[in-house]
């Protein structure tokens, strides 16, 4: 097993994508799939990702085979790589092992253990020791590099990366940068069941740092209304929202108090994918439906706590979509404590959480206004 730096695989080879278990990493993994289709047509490419985003898999027609981290293997790891063992049984030998999912301790034995003749990211040698050198080339030890946001980390890739973009290195990662644009996100989608409201809105994440209050999202959402426009509130299930994604009582304040239609849970992320792309617009704090809307074209404004230089809550030079379709707030507060944390903080690390509170609500009404020629009230 040997660090890929680019070579011809062959006519056939087979090719394996370890993926993870999280909305946004897939949605951005998907130049990567399309690109290695694009450089070996004739390939066949399994891939390793969620039954969360399982819908998604199985339309892709980059990918040939699938399995998940987190369906029901009877609970033994050892059983899902016996499925990919069958897999492999009947397609041949792993030609390349793509790890986007690198700093992971399971995806790195993994990766050593489907014994490919080329890795690329995390994995451990062959001997399942220590883990594998990264390389020499710009594509193989960026990887060591714990702070991929940072300006520094920019100026250290002068002239291989021209951005940050989680796009862009997982496809410089994978030697296709010639053969996909990393900004192009293309995501299929299918129509829900129900009339979709003219604007989604969606105001949680796992991490507590990156939620704007929910008395500014009331304004946001007044002003809608007073606009004649009707609002749907997507997300999961209440409960999972309330237990997961910091919805508190703060979504049940706002669906008590508005004509807000409750949409949370009535959906897969393909149907929300199709949701998002039949609004006129969509309204998201970091999280996995900013990159959803952002993919499927929809004007999408993203609620950060970021400043004009993007220091602040989230690691938005590295996940902001990068496509005309998408704008962000600016938040006046300039903060580096999430930075500086590597961005592990679940909760703000400064009284008041100041990067969100001091962005107020007329930044999204003022992107309303210009985006729709809506009539600000008085």
């Amino acid at each position: 097993m040997n660090r890929y730096c680019g070579q011809d695989l062959g006519t056939s080879p087979h090719l394996i994508v370890l993926g993870s278990c999280k909305v946004g990493n897939f949605v951005v993994s998907t130049p990567v799939l399309r690109g290695l289709k694009a450089r070996f047509p004739s390939s066949t490419l399994g891939f390793v990702g969620s039954e969360v985003t399982r819908d998604f898999e199985l339309a892709m027609d980059q990918i040939d085979w699938r399995e998940s981290w987190d369906r029901n293997y009877s609970g033994a790891a050892s059983t899902l790589f016996c499925s990919i063992e069958e897999h492999i049984s009947s397609h041949g030998s792993v030609d390349l092992v793509i790890n986007l999912d690198g700093f992971n301790p399971v995806t790195c034995v993994l990766a050593a253990l489907l014994q490919p003749k080329y890795v690329l990211g995390g994995s451990l040698d062959s001997d399942l020791r220590r883990s594998l050198p990264w390389g020499e080339l710009s594509a193989q030890k960026f990887l060591a590099d714990n702070d991929w946001d940072s300006s520094d980390f920019l100026a250290r890739y002068h002239g291989f990366f021209s951005s940050n973009y989680i796009g862009e290195l997982f496809v410089k990662l994978a030697f296709v940068q010639e053969y996909v644009d990393s900004s192009d996100i293309i995501l299929p989608f299918v129509a829900p069941n129900f009339t979709v409201p003219d604007v989604l809105i969606h105001c949680t994440t796992a991490r507590s740092a990156k939620i704007w209050p929910f008395a500014y999202w009331k304004i946001v959402i007044e002003f809608l209304e007073g606009n004649d426009m009707t609002i749907g509130l997507v997300g999961s299930p209440p409960r999972l929202q309330t237990e997961t994604y910091n919805s508190g009582d703060g979504e049940e304040f706002l669906l008590a108090n508005s004509s807000l239609i409750d949409l949370r849970g009535k959906t897969s992320l393909i149907q929300l994918a199709g949701a998002c792309r039949a609004a006129r617009a969509v309204i998201s704090v970091d999280a996995g439906p900013l990159h959803i809307a952002a993919a499927v074209g929809t004007p999408t404004f993203a609620i950060v706590g970021n400043d004009s230089d993007a220091i602040g809550a989230s690691p938005i030079r590295l996940w902001m979509p990068r496509c005309d379709n998408v704008s962000r707030s600016v938040s006046p507060y300039t903060c580096d404590r999430c930075a500086s944390n590597h961005f592990r903080n679940d909760e703000c690390l400064v009284d008041g959480h100041p990067c969100m509170s001091m962005m107020l609500p007329n930044q999204v009404i003022n992107w309303l206004i210009n985006t729709f020629s809506l009539i600000q009230e008085s």
